[in-house]
């Protein structure tokens, strides 16, 4: 599989991805100096997280709708629009409140962005949809590890250099996108507002979609919380979660596939919870032991890595429903269910002790677990229709008109 054997559109979304990824590791070094400077606790700093998140989930409902009518380059264009104008007005606030609001403004315009990203890169890739959220998952890879390095970079100079640092980069994401970017038809039938809602009514979606709530309770708290136990320099952190954000891509691209085809898709996943999980306890138990956190973090990357692409794989196949109102239904959940995980974890590690966090994450993943067995049977498809898709492909590509056309 050769990732950079694609259309120019699809190059031009993953770059404006890897881009747009930046943005969630970019801010997670300065956490630990926003607070010192505004005098914040760790519960009203992590909340930097938990409005990004709350507002992306609720909104992810409209992406279909709105996209559907748009269009998918007016969406992604309006999406990194919004995010220009969130981060460039947190980075000129003074106050944790001001924020956390502009961050909610940020949320809408990732949401517009990432569900309409991923199924232009879908719709649009050369490949195979296996191949094609692969490539999806490498380019969030990318932008995920970067973003913590050049947040630390910045955050070394003003805490508000990297929020001024994601506006920077949404431009150039957006002029990439504005001229590499074709227009495209938007589908006959616009999407309903409804229509995620009736989506989940499967159960082998809504099964999935509460795993990754359960999962990202988890994420979050070792992204949002970890600086604080840590308490390191905006440049120490950023070089930690940048060694994360590469043990992310390398699982994203590399293991995911090789556990898939040896495991199966479900019982991979639930091996990558369960691992995530122990980490996460481990973080728990040794919480005062820095090397710990630091080798949990870095750790952690490999297991959300294969997770992340093996859910996304799932959710596209879990139900008989467009690619998109699928994406736009399973966000909701997983985003605005998970949302509270960041503040509780700064509340819980204020209140009682930093230990604590990690256990209620680590809990909250083995529930995912559970949720994951609970829904198996509604989802023993899953690995029958990505195999039908890979060799549908296949066959297509070995065609004689196909292999005439490309001599």
């Amino acid at each position: 599989m050769n990732l950079l054997r694609q259309p120019t559109a699809v190059l031009a979304v993953a770059f404006a991805c890897v881009i747009a990824f930046m943005g969630i590791g970019l801010v997670d070094p300065i956490l630990k100096p926003i607070a010192d400077s505004l005098g914040a606790t760790p519960s009203q700093t992590s909340l930097l997280f938990t409005s990004y998140m709350a507002v992306m989930g609720v909104a992810m409902l409209i992406t279909g709708a709105v996209s559907s009518r748009l269009g998918v380059k007016h969406t992604l264009l309006l999406g990194l629009v919004v995010i220009i104008v969130g981060a460039g007005l947190a980075g000129m606030s003074d106050s944790i409140q001001a924020i956390v609001g502009y961050r909610a403004i940020w949320g809408l315009g990732n949401a517009l962005f990432v569900a309409t990203a991923l199924t232009a890169i879908v719709s649009a890739s050369a490949g195979s949809v296996r191949e094609a959220i692969i490539f999806y998952e490498a380019s969030l890879g990318v932008g995920i590890a970067a973003g913590p390095l050049i947040g630390g970079e910045l955050g070394t100079i003003s805490w508000r250099g990297p929020f001024f640092g994601v506006s920077v980069l949404m431009a150039i994401a957006c002029v990439v996108t504005m001229f590499l970017l074709p227009h495209s038809a938007a589908p006959v039938r616009p999407s309903s507002l409804r229509d995620p809602f009736k989506a989940l009514k499967h159960p082998g979606l809504l099964g999935i979609a509460i795993t990754a709530l359960c999962y990202n309770f988890g994420f979050f708290t070792l992204l949002a919380y970890t600086p604080f136990p840590l308490d390191m320099t905006a440049h120490q952190v950023g070089l930690i979660f940048f060694g994360w954000g590469l043990a992310l891509a390398f699982a994203s691209v590399i293991l995911a596939p090789r556990l898939q085809a040896g495991m199966g898709t479900i019982p991979s996943i639930m091996v990558a919870l369960v691992g995530f999980a122990l980490v996460l306890a481990m973080m728990a138990v040794w919480t005062d032991n820095k090397t710990v956190l630091v080798v949990g973090v870095v750790v952690a990357g490999l297991f959300l890595g294969v997770n992340n692409t093996l859910v996304t794989e799932t959710v596209m196949s879990a139900a008989p429903v467009e690619r998109g109102v699928a994406s736009a239904a399973y966000s909701f959940v997983r985003f605005s269910g998970g949302a509270v995980a960041p503040w509780l974890a700064g509340y819980l590690g204020e209140t009682i002790n930093d230990h604590v966090p990690y256990w209620v994450g680590s809990a909250a993943v083995l529930l995912g677990v559970v949720v994951l067995f609970a829904s198996w049977r509604h989802l023993t498809h899953i690995d029958r229709s990505l195999n039908h898709e890979v060799q549908r492909v296949d066959a297509q590509a070995n065609s004689p008109a196909t292999l005439q056309a490309n001599t």
